[in-house]
Formats: structure tokens, sequence, C-alpha cells
């Protein structure tokens, strides 16, 4: 029985073969026009034929038995903690050291959108990211499924209608314990705009104090960058910390990254509000069990 698949209402017409490879590795599209395995409403297509919404495509060469698929699949799923899905959105636990899409140094299929990509390709889904997170920040990570649900997720990041919590390590100690940092920052065409971060003291230790943190915009760098401006930078922050400082406690305590943790996320949906959380990874578990040492 060939695989069918049906062009989504919300898809752009393109190119057929520019369909196919969004959504299937190159090698794999060529072989189902090298074969003739592909049909658009029933004829034989060729690659630069215009396939739009509503147009039925059958492949009669199963892609689960492309040599890469099986190795891909599994080697992602063993790196994604999948902590929410439905028919329109995706949250998963982003780990440490994953950049969120391909950049110079990042192949699209190292980045998360990449990773989600081959994930559900299969089913025809595209994911689109309606939010960003560093790098080397964990935590929870909203993609959406479509394109109606990314408009309206990248709507309320924008209008501040989602409530982001964080937990961070930062140098020293905060006063007062509970605060504002209002502070304008770079935007992206490099003139100042408002950024405005809340934060709470949770733990303090000997030379540094674990704080929760909440922003009202979504700035690039935005906590990194407040909490350097309050001359209090976050612990392991290459680019806006204190690097002897760093060099210091990476000996001390063994931590190999930015202490920044996405630790929740909250919206309104699908009538109420609901809210999904990630655990402190593993890594900066063992560096707070290392400071609690410390003190005693």
């Amino acid at each position: 029985m060939p695989w069918e698949i049906v062009i989504p209402e919300n898809e752009t017409p393109k190119k057929l073969e520019n369909f196919l490879k969004k959504r299937f590795p190159i090698g794999y599209v060529r072989k189902l026009f090298r074969k003739h395995g592909v049909r658009l409403n029933g004829r034989r297509p060729a690659p630069t034929e215009i396939a739009g919404p509503g147009d039925r495509l059958q492949l009669f060469i199963p892609f689960d038995k492309t040599p890469q698929a099986p190795r891909e699949r599994t080697a992602l799923t063993d790196k994604l903690v999948i902590l929410f899905e439905d028919e329109h959105v995706v949250l998963v636990h982003k780990p440490a050291g994953v950049a969120v899409h391909e950049g110079k140094q990042v192949a699209r299929r190292q980045s998360l959108l990449g990773m989600l990509e081959a994930i559900y390709r299969s089913q025809g889904v595209i994911p689109k990211l309606v939010h960003r997170l560093d790098k080397e920040t964990s935590g929870v990570f909203v993609v959406a499924k479509d394109e109606e649900t990314a408009k309206e997720l990248e709507r309320r990041f924008e209008e501040s209608e989602v409530e982001k919590e964080y937990l961070a390590l930062v140098m020293g100690r905060l006063y007062p314990r509970e605060g504002r940092i209002d502070l304008p920052l770079p935007g992206r065409d490099g003139k100042p705009v408002s950024a405005l971060t809340l934060y709470r003291i949770e733990k303090e230790f000997a030379t540094t104090s674990l704080v929760r943190v909440e922003t009202e915009t979504g700035r690039m760098h935005q906590i990194r960058l407040h909490f350097a401006k309050l001359g209090h930078p976050l612990v392991m922050d290459s680019q806006h910390g204190d690097f002897a400082f760093n060099r210091q406690f990476r000996k001390a305590h063994g931590l190999k990254r930015l202490f920044l943790h996405a630790s929740s996320i909250a919206f309104h949906y699908k009538g109420k509000k609901q809210k999904w959380s990630a655990p402190l990874p593993d890594d900066l578990k063992r560096t707070l069990e290392s400071l609690e040492k410390e003190r005693k």
C-alpha cells in the first residue's frame, strides 16, 4: 500500500521536489523521482510540478527502509525528552549544548529544530520555532506544529502573555533579595529597547546566589546582560561573566556550562491556563550539592 500525504491548507504552493525536501532527506526524494515512486493526485509528476493545499501525494517507496532513518531516530530519542505533545504543539526539555536552530557552526540536523523535523517528518508535520533559548541554557521549550499555532504563540511571546521562569546562579549576593531590573538593552537594530526582569533569591552560598527569575520581555541574552549590569553576572557565563571567577568555580565545583535553566512556561491553552516544568539537569543538581557541602 502506498503512503499518502495530503498537503495542509496552510502550505504555500511550491515545486513538488521542494515540498518533499522539507520533509525527507534529499537522497530519499531523489530516489522517489528516479524510481517513479511518487504520484500527485494520481498522476506521475515531474519534480518541478507545483503542489499546493489539498493535493494528494502517494509515496510507493517506504521511507523507513532508507539506511539513515533508524539510526537518526534512535539518537534523537535518546537526546530529547518530550514534556507534552498534542496535534498543535510539542514542549521539550532542551538539553544544554544544543542550539535551537542552525548557524555558522551548527548543522541543521544538530539543532533542536532539525531534530524535531526528523522526528515528525513521517507525519507530514513541519515544526516551527516561536521563541528562543541560548545554546547553553537548558529547560522547557515550546515548538508549534502548524503555521496558525506558530503565529498565535509568537504573538503571545511578543506581547508578554507567556510566563517564563528560570533558575540562575549568580556571582555574589544580591540586595535587595527580591526586585526588578528595568534597564534597556540593545534591540535588533542596535537601538535601546525596554527590558524588565524580576528576581527573587532562593538560596545564598558563600560566593554565589541561586535566583528565581521571571522575564516580562524577551530580549536576547536578557537575563545574562541584566545581572552582569548589576555586577552579579551568571556563573560560567563565557560572554558576560567574570572569567577569573568562572575559572575558579569550575575547578572547585566541576560545572562546565552556564548555570541558567528555563524551569517552567505557562500560558492559556485550550480554554485554561496551563503550566509545564522541566526538572533541574544533573550537572546543575551536582553543582548545588557541591555548594551545599561547602557551606557545612
